[in-house]
């Protein structure tokens, strides 16, 4: 199965070298295959965020290695590593992050008109998403017309725009109730089965580590456990 994820000895230091330094990601190493649809957990303070944040290249690593579908991507310069993001990985926020003054149709639309693509093309690629999340009916709403969990649809809608070779998902139930979170997996399953998309999830919500198909255990920053499951 091909390797879309691969991080070596990663660390992630703060104070280094200081009394008080801390080892948020400590010696991390793993891979990840295509189509896999995998839950990062542990307690508050582990370092699932911030390992997810290095992955997506959000964050830089003090040391080692992440490379994304063969290419190390902290050898890449500022503007190539936003190139890089823009196209490969796609994110899913605990707080959504949708842009408040455009609609549904334009907040995903938004990431394909930053890759240059055809307004035709575009038109159709967001409305075929939309239909996928079930907010066909919703398009021309904004942000703030919507619930929580339809705010959180547009925003896998809007991770899955660039085709990426991933999505990465911090939390991303955190704030819903629980038919919202049930209606979101099952959308995200579907998509894992159908068209094969990789899922990465930083949790600590029972309800998406009882869905997941491989389970990390975060502890003090470093990995304590690594099972696949289903």
């Amino acid at each position: 199965m091909m390797k879309v994820i691969q991080t070596q000895e990663l660390y992630k230091i703060y104070n280094q070298g200081q009394e008080n330094e801390v080892r948020a990601v400590n010696k991390v190493s793993l891979e990840i295959s295509k189509g896999e649809f995998t839950a990062i957990v542990g307690p508050s303070g582990s370092g699932k965020t911030t390992l997810l944040n290095i992955i997506g290249g959000l964050d830089a690593p003090t040391s080692g290695k992440v490379i994304i579908d063969q290419t190390p991507i902290e050898e890449l310069k500022e503007n190539d590593l936003i190139n890089f993001r823009l196209h490969s990985i796609g994110f899913v926020f605990q707080s959504y992050n949708l842009i408040p003054v455009l609609n549904a149709r334009e907040n995903v639309g938004f990431i394909m008109l930053l890759q240059g693509m055809a307004e035709d093309e575009i038109n159709k690629r967001v409305t075929d998403l939309l239909k996928s999340v079930g907010l066909e009916n919703q398009m021309e709403k904004r942000p703030t017309q919507m619930s929580g969990g339809q705010q959180q649809r547009v925003a896998v809608a809007r991770a899955l725009a660039s085709k990426p070779k991933f999505i990465l998902a911090d939390e991303p139930t955190a704030n819903l109730d629980s038919k919202s979170t049930g209606d979101l997996l099952d959308i995200m399953e579907h998509l894992n089965k159908t068209e094969g998309t990789t899922f990465v999830f930083s949790t600590h919500d029972q309800r998406v580590i009882d869905r997941a198909h491989r389970i990390i255990t975060l502890e003090d920053g470093k990995i304590i456990d690594d099972v696949k499951v289903n």
